[in-house]
């Protein structure tokens, strides 16, 4: 048992091993056989004296005494034992300097399991939880570099001029926290606001201070690699060089068919060695996935699960002969650090991160609960709302599409003509119904299809995709997240082929992007649909969701139900960014499950926390938890349960196996009689369940083939509808008028509007569009909505304000409103042909601006190229130019 382990027996079959596993190894030598330490190289000397007692291990390189050990038995927690290694070495006779009162600048404790260690040097380090040991060469590197200089760091002026305003926000977090010994930190930016460009501008200033050698940036998808390796490449420096011309930047190996023949790449491969030997001469970045990383350090049975068929599969990976030290680097930044959705991946994630003695940089656009525990609550965040105010990605509009089946199921009819297909060939018969069938809304594309359905989602598409056309002069790129693409059963398949049919543009004009084997480099199919014409419209399932930025997507559709919202932001987020060359101002979001999807994640914001989802117990754990009485009782029904799924799922060639071991092989039967069993005969039970071959037949039983059918004469009804952010439009008008009632003596441009239009002016205009903005009304919504209800284009924002307070109020358009202001000014004078020349030009302003004020004379070029304020002076006279523009604003507002 462990607390029974003492601690000589910790220390020599625990921690001696550690130590002499490393690399360089340290030499345990017993105190009684030194007899000059300046001899000693790497030896760890045990039962070293000092004034206070002898310290269990005192670390020497070249003869220098560079730390202590305390050693406690396996069963004691090390993290306080420190408190005895600083009395150790406030009392060592071979100093090599003072830090306070200490004589030796690094203390460690540990009970051959878990590591502590404090760097005393500086009064303001605190300790922190290692998992391993520093190896000689690590500590003299760690010595030699002194302290940790914070001015170097906090002193740095941010003159890149091509960051936005943001992203030095960010960075200056980042620099703070690092001043201030934060070892972890969270960085939360949205989706397509250049997190990667950021990252890159503080690495190189942190370089720049020379406190950071080697840094190593994770991520978790080759293609964000590579993407990474490239921004390091096409990076400015102050000096006008490129990042990599100024320090050494490496990459993993790459697959050929991860890149295209119009994208020349030719990245550096990181040698061997600087991850086994580091170097502190030596200064360089290293991009990685984090899944080779983890494979480099632990091998592949402690790695992520990855499938042989999977794009992203590191096949060339392979766990290091020489361990790497935890100090071979300074700087780990972790690019989409949100990785690892199960309990099961989050445990090897953390131990990847964990393994090094380095400070860690968390970034995101979706923190999920385990990143948020690990890096703590985000040093900064930039969010998508913010973003799109400031114009740096587009906002969406969202259209729900309704079907009954999707919503509420199909029920078949006795008599039905239905097709079955058999899983395991993809051949397809067809049968009658004996009986009436019903299934449920969650098993629609997973035990039967309804081709009527997705026909009539596409045809709707359809009908908006040639509306964007016909407005825009092109047709959108689509993205389609379909619900799975199993072999002869696939939903991405099926939507494929009716899109290829509907609109009839040919093979390449819709592709599908998932993770099956039978798409052919899928990584190269993402690089056509971002860069070339075709394909328009690309179905996947989630291979899409994340890392891949696709700027000129305009439609975002979903098929699929989704219920992360993580996911969601993430699938979102695909659509958000900004394509110039295209015009782009926003995105639609088709939700087809009656805007439920938009309605459930209305309130989302991209900080959203959510745990991973935990991933069960084995079956063979849970029956061990039953033998070892470890809460016997719960895994007694947790296993009840599993055996009555094993049942419902078996086909009659494991019955059969299974009655080897059981009467019948009635597993049901022997689930609902296993407590009493237990009770009865708990060995003989046991017995049978601990069995070798029974554990493989209830992990490895053949299952029932599963049955799919295809509904041919399922008829269903699907409409769509737009909606204005996440509501119905009239639903949306409702909001905004119950706003503007309640708001006129908070918003000072209401109040201006309803109840003094004397006072209307161009601050007051700015100042409603901003509110507006800011409570989710922005004026392209507002227009939207209007045109949806009242079937009224390009409402003026006075009108649309006026009508939500008054329902008698006219709704009219900027145009209109700005005619009839003008004939009410103009009525009963006679003005000169100059003056009319100048009401004209100011009529002209009026439709685009809704107000004018002196400052619109003197700046905008209508005014200025006929000599602006001066001359319009002249023409009207200065006292009646003045009571025009007060009387023209009057009009417009009233």
């Amino acid at each position: 048992m462990l607390n029974q382990e003492l601690e000589w027996k910790t220390r020599k079959e625990r921690i001696d091993r550690q130590l002499k596993s490393l690399s360089p190894a340290w030499k345990i030598v017993h105190n009684s056989k030194v007899q000059d330490v300046s001899k000693l190289t790497n030896h760890a000397v045990e039962e070293y004296p000092t004034s206070n007692g002898p310290a269990d291990y005192a670390f020497f390189v070249n003869g220098k005494l560079l730390g202590i050990l305390e050693a406690k038995k396996v069963s004691v927690d090390p993290q306080n034992v420190l408190e005895q290694a600083k009395r150790y070495a406030k009392g060592v006779m071979d100093s090599v300097g003072k830090w306070q009162e200490y004589g030796v600048p690094f203390l460690y404790a540990s009970n051959g399991e878990v590591i502590w260690h404090l760097d005393v040097r500086n009064e303001k380090n605190i300790s922190r939880k290692i998992s391993n040991f520093h190896t000689p060469s690590a500590l003299v590197e760690l010595f030699n570099r002194k302290s940790f200089d914070e001015t170097a760091i906090g002193d740095q002026i941010i003159e890149n001029d091509k960051l936005r305003y943001y992203q030095s926000k960010a960075i200056k977090a980042i620099e703070d926290g690092i001043v201030e010994r934060k070892r972890a930190m969270l960085l939360a930016m949205a989706t397509g606001t250049g997190k990667t460009f950021t990252l890159v501008s503080l690495i190189y200033r942190l370089l720049e201070t020379k406190q950071f050698k080697r840094i190593l940036f994770l991520v978790d998808r080759r293609a964000l690699a590579a993407q990474a390796v490239r921004e390091f490449g096409s990076f400015t420096t102050p000096v006008g060089n490129k990042f990599d011309q100024e320090y050494e930047v490496y990459s993993q190996r790459f697959k050929k068919e991860d890149f295209g023949d119009d994208e020349p790449f030719n990245p550096k491969i990181l040698p061997t060695n600087y991850l086994t030997k580091p170097d502190g001469t030596k200064t360089f970045v290293y991009v990685s996935t984090i899944q080779r990383m983890t494979i480099n350090l632990f091998g592949w049975e402690n790695s992520f699960e990855q499938d042989k068929n999977d794009p992203e599969y590191e096949e060339d990976a392979e766990k290091l002969e020489t361990p790497i030290p935890i100090h071979t680097f300074d700087l780990i930044i972790a690019d989409e650090c949100h990785r690892g959705y199960t309990a099961k991946e989050t445990a090897v994630w953390r131990s990847t991160l964990d393994y090094f003695d380095a400070i860690k940089i968390g970034l995101t656009a979706t923190p999920a609960l385990h990143t948020t525990a690990y890096f703590g609550k985000p040093i900064y965040r930039y969010s998508t709302d913010e973003a799109i105010i400031d114009g740096f990605l587009v906002d969406y509009d969202a259209v729900k599409i309704s079907s009954n089946i999707l919503m509420n199921g199909a029920f078949l009819k006795e008599g039905e003509q239905v097709g079955v297909i058999d899983t395991d060939t993809g051949k397809e018969t067809y049968d009658e119904l004996e009986d009436e069938r019903e299934f449920q809304a969650e098993e629609i594309e997973r035990k039967i299809t309804s081709p009527s359905t997705n026909l009539q989602i596409i045809e709707e598409l359809a009908k908006y995709a040639y509306a964007h056309e016909k407005d825009t002069g092109r047709f959108p790129k689509i993205l389609i997240f379909a619900v799975n693409d199993l072999q002869f059963t696939s939903h991405a398949d099926q939507i494929v082929k009716i899109c290829k049919e509907v609109f009839n543009q040919g093979d390449d004009f819709v592709k599908k992007i998932t993770g099956n084997p039978n798409v052919d480099r899928p990584l190269q199919r993402i690089r056509e649909f971002r860069n070339r014409p075709n394909p328009k419209i690309v179905v996947t399932v989630d291979m899409l969701s994340t890392g891949v930025d696709f700027p000129a997507l305009e439609f975002v559709v979903f098929m699929r139900p989704v219920k992360s919202r993580i996911l969601w932001v993430q699938m979102l987020g695909r659509g958000t960014r900004l394509c110039p060359e295209i015009n782009k101002e926003k995105f639609v979001v088709f939700d087809c499950f009656n805007g439920t999807l938009i309605e459930y994640f209305k309130n989302t914001t991209d900080f959203q926390i959510e745990a991973p989802e935990k991933e069960p117990l084995t079956i063979s754990q849970v029956i061990e938890n039953i033998y070892q009485n470890v809460d016997r009782e719960y895994f007694i029904k947790v296993l009840v349960k599993r055996l009555r799924r094993i049942e419902k799922n078996m086909s009659a060639e494991a019955r059969e196996k299974f009655s080897m071991f059981i009467p019948d092989g009635d597993i049901g039967k022997f689930a609902a009689e296993l407590l009493q069993k237990l009770k009865d005969d708990f060995t003989g039970t046991m017995k049978i369940l601990r069995d070798k071959d029974f554990h493989d037949l209830l992990v490895n039983y053949q299952r029932a083939k599963r049955q799919f059918l295809v509904g041919y004469e399922i008829q269903d009804e699907v409409t769509s509808e737009k909606l204005i952010m996440g509501e119905k439009p009239s639903d949306y008008l409702n909001m905004f008028m119950k706003f503007v009632k309640e708001n006129p003596e908070h918003i000072l441009a209401i109040k201006i509007l309803l109840e003094k239009p004397k006072d209307w002016n161009t601050k007051a205009l700015n100042e409603l569009r901003e509110r507006l903005t800011i409570n989710k009304f922005p004026e392209k919504y507002l227009q939207e909505a209007h045109k949806l209800v009242y079937n009224k284009s390009l409402a003026d924002i006075i009108s649309m304000v006026k009508h939500a307070a008054r329902k008698e109020e006219p709704i009219f358009t900027a145009e209109e409103r700005v005619s009839i202001a003008f004939e009410k000014v103009v009525a009963n004078k006679n003005y000169t042909y100059e003056q009319l020349k100048w009401l004209s030009l100011i009529k002209e302003h009026l439709v685009q601006n809704l107000t004018i004020d002196e400052i619109d004379f003197k700046e905008a070029p209508v005014f200025e190229q006929k000599g602006g304020w001066k001359k319009a002076e002249k023409i009207f006279g200065k006292d009646e130019l003045k009571k025009l523009i007060q009387e023209i604003n009057y009009h417009i507002a009233a």
